[in-house]
């Protein structure tokens, strides 16, 4: 059982240009029709000329600053979950920590667990908060990814499925707040991987089947573990928040546990799949709406590549 954490700021950053199926139809061989049946999207949001995924991750992480309305120097750890970092080196992380002026005492790196990142992260921000080593009060916790440059315009099933975007969340101790977390990882460089140098491959790879099977697998599973663990049952609780990867996932999900459709938040709609921005644009959205009231329960559930799974309990 980890000590409890509670998020107590949330901002978002989107690139400029949305683009929509039609669009994407232009470019491949779809059509909105096609996009909109399999996997519900409708739009997504891709990074132009000038637009980078530290932009996007800075952006996102200011937001949050003055959403919950704390200083830069009380963040005490920043960490930026994503699978496309700008750089190899320096981490995304310590590029934001300069643009927004952070104190140079604190840790502050990327995390790679792909889709599951912002999930690992909130583990670990647990785990730092409640450790008495942290300097400074608070954590930053950013997923941003820049998937627009590693898919292929030419593969639909891969190409319409991605965006690009950035959110994050400000996190602190609490004695009030429950929090539980369970992470896991099934390695695995077939069903989901890429891009790969030594193959000089430079576009994701997706079984879309397997990965299917997979998430729905896992977020089942991963369900039953949080009533387990917290001991709030599924029916319970207000919002349960899945990576927003297939509509058909979570119907799936949402038909096989016979819970209501509005338990389960969705905004793939809008931004496509977004891998570690994925959980924390919901959370964004979902506060925006003025769903987040005090004393809302959400299970939070995150697969993605490697094969990483994450489930999380967690109290506004």
């Amino acid at each position: 059982m980890s000590i409890g954490i509670e998020i107590i700021g949330l901002g978002k950053q989107l690139p400029a240009a949305c683009v929509t199926n039609q669009q994407i139809a232009e470019k491949t061989d779809t059509s909105d029709e096609w996009i909109r049946t399999r996997s519900g999207i409708r739009t997504r949001y891709f990074c132009g000329d000038g637009e980078t995924q530290t932009d996007l991750a800075a952006g996102a992480a200011a937001n949050a600053l003055a959403d919950a309305g704390i200083r830069p120097e009380e963040i005490g750890m920043c960490i930026v979950a994503t699978a496309t970092p700008e750089y190899v080196t320096p981490a995304t992380a310590a590029v934001v920590q300069k643009r927004l002026g952070l104190q140079e005492d604190i840790p502050a790196f990327d995390l790679n667990a792909a889709c599951t990142g912002f999930v690992y992260g909130l583990q670990l921000s647990a785990a730092m908060l409640n450790s008495g080593t942290l300097r400074h009060p608070c954590v930053l916790l950013i997923g941003a990814e820049r998937l627009s440059g590693v898919i292929d315009p030419a593969e639909r099933s891969t190409y319409v499925l991605f965006g690009d975007g950035a959110a994050a969340a400000v996190i602190r101790a609490s004695d009030a707040k429950r929090f539980f977390c369970r992470l896991g990882v099934r390695g695995d460089t077939e069903v989901l991987y890429g891009p790969t140098k030594e193959k000089q491959e430079p576009f994701l790879h997706m079984n879309g089947r397997a990965v299917f099977r997979f998430a729905t697998e896992t977020i089942l599973s991963g369900i039953a573990l949080l009533e387990q663990e917290s001991g709030v049952q599924a029916a319970d609780v207000d919002y349960i928040v899945c990576h927003q990867a297939n509509q058909r996932i979570i119907e799936h999900v949402q038909k096989k546990r016979k819970l209501p459709h509005e338990k389960f938040f969705m905004n793939l709609q809008k931004y496509g799949n977004t891998s570690a921005a994925s959980i924390p644009l919901a959370l964004a959205d979902m506060k925006e709406a003025g769903l987040l009231k005090p004393g809302v329960r959400l299970f939070l559930l995150g697969f993605g590549g490697g094969l990483t799974t994450g489930a999380a309990y967690m109290e506004f």
